[in-house]
């Protein structure tokens, strides 16, 4: 019979490549991982990994037992979530790995939902980007993970996960206010001030008549009811989920006040960006890529709002993913459109535990905010 805990060792080791960072991401020794691999391929009687550089790959034994290994630990999840919704029903805690805009767009709003339609749901966040938050979910160390979709990210066929789509979230172009194609958003909301008017000239001619004034009106106000002593919840959302994976929600951009301004015309530009590694990185570096050149990205901040201040202060430009700019200060710059990249953002569970009881309502939530951003 071949140990679980040992399969699990299995497919840490093929996705991440070494022992140490297998090790790691167990949080055992590399010599417990060592031996566990070491007993496993006593077990199978083949040899299933081999040295490739400073790591391992797995040999053509080693990717069969992978492949049987994801099925087997789905079906585990599979049971532990029916066992669950058997003992302990919807209470209990959830730990969700999850990007800052979307813990402020999605999970935030799902989480004060949850309060009223699950009240035995507890809610634990770690805020991770992209990868990071996808390793937090295959090490066990969190239950679902909100990330968006970049170059060498999982993609739907992943044996080892379920993606349910929330939306897609188009990017915006933010130039300082006096940048060349700085134009406003409405034309007829000029940035100058309207010239004030003119003072009049000399006295006012006299009124023709007299006009007796109104009698006055009697006005009688009436107090207001007084406020209720609570404040009853929000009316429940549906906690059920269709099998079948959800469309994603597609951000509609605000209305057509401008033409979009063409990703080539800033070839020449000092940008502003977040780091290599970051997903919104690759984005922004493929569209330009895309449209001719590859953009000089002098600046780096993760932080959206350090981005949109050095953008305000002068230092370049940038392109920022639309949620981010909402409700955020735009001191100094201009915000335009233009037909450039659009992050896809997804909450995935490793495969089986979409029917765990407290990840049900948790993602019924989440789709339920994630449609009303296609309408706000």
């Amino acid at each position: 019979m071949i140990d679980t805990r040992r399969l699990r060792t299995l497919r840490a080791v093929a996705d991440h490549g070494t022992v140490t960072a297998a090790a790691a991401a167990l949080h055992l020794t590399p010599s417990a991982v060592s031996q566990q691999l070491v007993a496993l391929e006593h077990e199978v009687g083949h040899r299933l990994f081999t040295r490739d550089g400073r790591g391992v790959r797995l040999t053509a034994v080693g990717k069969i037992m992978l492949s049987h290994a994801n099925e087997v630990l789905a079906q585990l999840e599979r049971a532990e979530a029916e066992v669950a919704a058997y003992t302990t029903g919807e209470a209990g805690e959830v730990t969700v790995a999850c990007f800052a805009t979307a813990i402020s767009a999605v999970l935030s709003p799902a989480i004060a939902a949850l309060r009223a339609t699950a009240p035995g749901l507890r809610v634990r966040v770690l805020d991770a980007e992209g990868d990071h938050s996808l390793a937090l979910l295959l090490d066990g160390r969190a239950d679902l993970a909100i990330t968006v979709e970049y170059r060498g990210a999982p993609d739907a066929t992943d044996p080892r996960l379920s993606r349910r789509p929330l939306y897609a979230e188009p990017f915006d172009l933010v130039l300082p206010r006096d940048h060349a194609l700085a134009e406003p958003l409405n034309p007829a909301l000029p940035l100058d001030p309207a010239p004030p008017l003119a003072a009049p000239t000399g006295p006012a001619p006299p009124l023709a008549a007299s006009i007796d004034p109104a009698p006055p009106l009697a006005v009688s106000i009436d107090p207001a009811p007084p406020l209720a002593a609570s404040i009853d919840p929000a009316p429940p959302l549906a906690v059920s989920i269709d099998p079948a994976p959800p469309l994603a929600v597609s951000i509609d951009p605000a209305p057509p006040l401008d033409e979009p301004v063409a990703l080539v015309s800033l070839a020449g530009e000092t940008w502003i960006g977040p780091y290599p590694g970051n997903p919104v990185h690759d984005m922004i570096t493929f569209a330009c890529q895309q449209a001719g050149f590859t953009p000089d990205l002098v600046h780096c901040s993760d932080d959206f709002r350090a981005v949109v201040a050095l953008v305000g202060a002068g230092a370049g430009v940038a392109l920022v993913p639309r949620l981010a700019l909402r409700d955020m200060a735009l001191p100094g710059v201009v915000v335009r459109r233009t037909p450039g990249p659009e992050r896809r953002v997804f909450a995935a569970v490793r495969r089986g535990s979409d029917v765990h009881p407290l990840l049900r309502p948790l993602l019924s939530a989440l789709r339920t905010v994630a449609e009303s951003l296609g309408n706000g």
